[in-house]
């Protein structure tokens, strides 16, 4: 009979300690699932954080983009209306100007007779006009292109050769067209005839 109590003791004995590894294993189950929960967690926190920063940069990139364009339409409006009215400031000067000549037109048309004076007047008044035409002229940096330090062919067009024997060869004889530049731009070749 000790022999049955002694292997039921120990039949005991290793239900517990059976019993005990059961809880201990399952004691480190628990432990390693809280241990993965809370990464799990994080990562997935991680990625719903990355998830509205890209959000965010997306909305922030859509908005730059459209004011990028505002801009660009903006720029190319303001670009337009300075072509389109480039010339507002040199043509309100030109007015005077005109003014000048229809004055001088309205005078001649009131003498009807072609008389000495409405002539010495109208002779005058183009001198006047082409006074003004020069101070305009000036005033947006037109000037007219200089003949007296020779021929040129940037701002100078031969047209002819005529023979000279006042001139060298390649001397300007005669200017035929008046030529401008603006600042440094030619407007237009002065047209000269040069020597043979």
């Amino acid at each position: 009979m000790a022999k049955k109590k002694d292997a039921q003791v120990d039949k005991e004995i290793q239900q517990e300690q059976e019993q005990e590894q059961d809880l201990k294993e399952q004691k480190s189950e628990v432990e390693a699932e809280s241990k993965t929960e809370p990464k799990e967690q994080e990562q997935e926190d991680e990625i719903q954080a990355l998830k509205d920063k890209i959000a965010e940069l997306e909305d922030k990139l859509l908005r730059d983009m459209a004011e990028f364009e505002n801009i660009k339409k903006r720029t190319q409006k303001e670009k337009e209306q300075a072509i389109a009215y480039a010339h507002e400031k040199f043509a309100r000067d030109l007015l005077s100007v005109v003014d000048a000549l229809e004055s001088g037109k309205s005078s001649i048309d009131m003498e009807k007779e072609a008389t000495e004076e409405v002539l010495k007047q109208l002779i005058e008044g183009i001198d006047l006009t082409i006074s003004q035409f020069k101070k305009v002229f000036e005033k947006h940096d037109i000037s007219l292109i200089d003949i007296e330090s020779g021929f040129d062919p940037h701002f100078h067009e031969a047209v002819m050769k005529v023979d000279s024997d006042k001139h060298e060869s390649g001397e300007i004889v005669q200017v035929l067209q008046k030529g401008y530049k603006i600042k440094d731009r030619v407007l237009r070749p002065a047209m000269v005839s040069i020597s043979k």
